[in-house]
């Protein structure tokens, strides 16, 4: 039977795969796993699509089903439903939301009593609860749960971010492009509380207007807006702001790899990066690799997705650790990546260091980089083929130390992924088309 969780809870096309049915039985399930004796509440949350109302309220009512209580933050973003369950005591945080998906899907996600993901194991778990459930194990009378409307736990949030920067951002231009998503309150805010002159962009929530060419996946209009309004900085966050995309004043892009290099550097000066060490995935430019040595930051990397950095960081107790697309963690501060968060750190290291977001943002050069995606009939056989090894040993001895070569099956397609970076275009592009040529040959669908 196919795994119901995926790498980030349950999505799905809101009313169709994802129904307000199966956010009934998930909320039950959640119940009847999370709860306990003394602790029945369950923290939730949601983003801004249409389809938000229909499934909180499948949801809560699978929770009080259950027996479950429900505090309801309505609009928040994902990583204030993951700070407020664990500050709050609650049995569990679920979040509805699909992130930076299009605004017809929607997803589910959920955070344990000390505001982590949940383990596979308790997911699991949950999914064996949905096909047992029966009336008979429906309380009834005072046992059944209720509803509280909670939104002041969205101003302890806020309180909290405010509370994780050293220096006021008085005088500095920001622009913030919201995504129409759960930031648009939240981010101008707490921006302007601190002193900054805060410029917005995309923060008009329809219900259908998320992610659409705006957010940290379409960071294009707050370019332009950034150099119109001759702005310092600007930020964009995702659907549920739990990523960040910044430019500098010149419009450049600043991805998570140089986000996270300059806020490790920051920590590092002050003696606060746990092990001198960053935690990124194997996607991080090779360029990041060697800014990386350069800072004497150690590298602990892990596979594609944020739940591997956090398993990472967790294991060795580092402090920093996210991935390219900008899903930055920071472990002393939240349990999940939080891109309020993160521009926040940002703003905060620009000022400690007294320079420019174009100036810090040198701190390291991305190196092109080619990606050739092959059909295959086995995705997991080019591991095992010697001609395909045999090219990407001879790609490797050519590149040697200024470049590298990564090849992985996609997690969802009969594909294999060839991707090499070097410091040549050229170079790149024709050693890539050698490996691919090799997988296509031998393994080809």
């Amino acid at each position: 039977m196919t795994r119901l969780f995926g790498t980030d809870g349950v999505r799905g096309v809101a009313n169709r795969e994802l129904t307000p049915e199966l956010a009934f039985q998930l909320g039950f399930a959640a119940t009847r796993v999370l709860a306990t004796e003394t602790e029945k509440t369950f923290v939730v949350g949601r983003d801004t699509r249409v389809s938000g109302d229909l499934l909180e309220c499948a949801l809560c009512a699978g929770v009080m089903s259950a027996g479950g209580d429900v505090w309801r933050l309505g609009v928040i973003p994902t990583p204030g439903v993951a700070y407020v369950t664990r500050t709050s005591g609650s049995a569990a945080g679920i979040m509805i939301s699909a992130s930076h998906n299009p605004m017809e899907d929607n997803g589910i996600k959920f955070f344990g009593a000390d505001g982590f993901k949940l383990l596979d194991a308790i997911e699991d778990e949950m999914e064996t609860q949905m096909t047992r459930v029966t009336h008979a194990d429906r309380p009834t009378g005072a046992h059944v749960g209720r509803l509280h409307d909670h939104p002041a736990a969205v101003d302890a949030y806020m309180q909290f971010l405010r509370g994780t920067v050293r220096h006021r951002f008085d005088g500095m231009k920001v622009v913030v492009d919201a995504a129409n998503g759960a930031a648009y309150e939240v981010a101008p805010l707490l921006l302007r509380s601190l002193g900054a002159d805060v410029t917005v962009i995309s923060a008009n929530p329809d219900g259908t207007n998320i992610n659409v060419h705006c957010g940290s996946t379409h960071p294009e209009m707050l370019a332009e807006q950034v150099r119109e309004t001759g702005a310092d900085v600007g930020l964009a966050f995702d659907g549920d702001a739990d990523r960040l995309i910044a430019v500098d004043a010149a419009g450049h892009l600043v991805d998570g790899d140089r986000i996270m290099l300059i806020c490790a550097r920051d920590l590092q000066s002050r003696g606060a990066l746990r092990a001198h060490t960053l935690v990124t995935t194997v996607m991080s430019n090779y360029g990041f690799v060697k800014a990386a040595r350069e800072q004497g930051i150690e590298l602990v990397r892990t596979a594609v997705g944020d739940r591997y950095v956090m398993e990472a960081m967790r294991d060795g107790g580092y402090t920093l650790g996210g991935e390219q697309s900008g899903h930055v963690i920071f472990l002393q501060h939240n349990t999940t990546g939080d891109g309020v968060l993160t521009g926040l750190q940002l703003l905060d290291a620009m000022v400690d260091a007294g320079q420019p977001l174009e100036q810090l943002a040198g701190i390291m050069r991305s190196y092109p980089q080619a990606l050739i995606n092959i059909r295959v009939r086995d995705k997991t056989a080019w591991r095992r083929n010697d001609a395909v090894g045999a090219a990407i040993q001879e790609v490797e001895a050519a590149l040697g130390d200024e470049g590298r070569v990564l090849v992985r099956e996609s997690g969802t397609e009969p594909v294999v992924r060839v991707m090499v970076e070097a410091p040549d275009e050229m170079q790149v592009q024709r050693l890539a088309a050698a490996i691919a040529d090799v997988v296509r040959t031998q393994l080809g669908a």
